[in-house]
């Protein structure tokens, strides 16, 4: 039903990362209702309880942000992986304290009635680019989070791919040659280790760069700091290997690239651009489209919401 003229279907969409749980209420047009949206922390040092109170905290306040008249048909959920889809059991590598932790059921108890679809949060960001940002009318595209982390999604032949655990897309894990960093999953080489905004300022520090935030390095960048525009080359390079690698795979036809990290300078998507076309004999490859993403901080809301609005799209 069209929510701009009859009453609202809205999802609550829950986002679980490693800092924080977010939950709102999303319309069946991707907009968040006022007032909704509700944000709890979480972080590596929590505990189980902690993590379970962050999250029964936002989902009822914003189960609580019904309008009347409203009506609730349904939960979506984007966790940082990996993930168990068929169990929605989550271990986010970031949260320790929760490994296989039935994050479905805990929703579920919360907000019976109503299904609950549970997905990585790199899918859920690339379900919404496809319906409302820089993947529309594409049918084949990964879309991207390069921030605390690097997370993906891939839609193919006009459908998610989430494989049998729901984790296909981790295009952070693929390792990337000419790299050795160790990486958090206990792999050597993995674009999350050395291309994620908090990987990218410890290479610069240890180049001598005295700063430490990304915020700081793109400030860096800007006043023309050698070590800076190094590290932001490296990752950037490191971006493009993998996207290159990744449509060699998969033949996609665009990569939208979101997350604080991926606004540190201009020059990141030059470099990644670049990396790419260095596979001059392979056309296929050459021609896929690297953009930034076209979606706001709601994104990965959205997505979550996605997941029961637009469910023809996720098997």
């Amino acid at each position: 039903m069209n929510s701009s003229t009859g009453p609202i279907s809205a999802v609550l969409a829950v986002d679980l990362g490693g800092t924080k749980v977010e939950a709102a209420l999303v319309d069946d047009r991707g907009n968040l209702l006022p007032g909704s949206r509700h944000r709890f922390p979480t972080g590596p040092a929590a505990t189980s309880e902690e993590l379970s109170r962050s999250v029964t905290s936002a989902v009822t306040l914003a189960r609580a942000s019904l309008p009347a008249g409203a009506t609730l048909v349904g939960v979506g959920i984007g966790s940082a992986g990996p993930i168990t889809v068929a169990s929605g059991s989550v271990s986010p590598l970031n949260l320790p304290a929760w490994r296989e932790f039935p994050l479905r059921d805990l929703v579920r108890g919360l907000i019976p009635d109503v299904p609950v679809r549970l997905r990585m949060d790199g899918l859920c960001i690339t379900l919404a680019e496809h319906w409302l940002g820089a993947g529309q009318g594409v049918d084949n595209l990964m879309g991207m989070v390069v921030s605390t982390g690097v997370g993906g999604g891939l839609i193919l032949g006009g459908h998610t791919v989430s494989g049998p655990s729901g984790n296909a897309g981790h295009i952070g894990h693929v390792e990337v040659g000419g790299f050795d960093d160790r990486c958090a999953c206990g792999g050597r080489g993995c674009l999350e280790a050395i291309a994620s905004g908090p990987r990218t300022v410890a290479w610069a520090r240890a180049q001598g760069w005295p700063g430490a935030t990304g915020e700081e390095l793109a400030a860096a960048f800007a006043a023309g700091d050698e070590i800076a525009a190094r590290a932001v080359q490296r990752s950037g390079r490191a971006i493009g290997q993998a996207i290159a690698s990744a449509t060699n795979l998969v033949d996609l036809d665009l990569v939208a690239i979101g997350g604080g990290f991926s606004h540190v300078a201009p020059d990141l998507f030059d470099a990644i651009r670049e990396a790419i076309a260095e596979r001059i004999e392979f056309a296929f490859a050459t021609r896929v489209r690297v953009v930034h993403s076209a979606l706001t901080g709601d994104g990965p809301l959205i997505g979550a919401a996605a997941l029961i609005h637009r469910a023809e799209l996720v098997p």
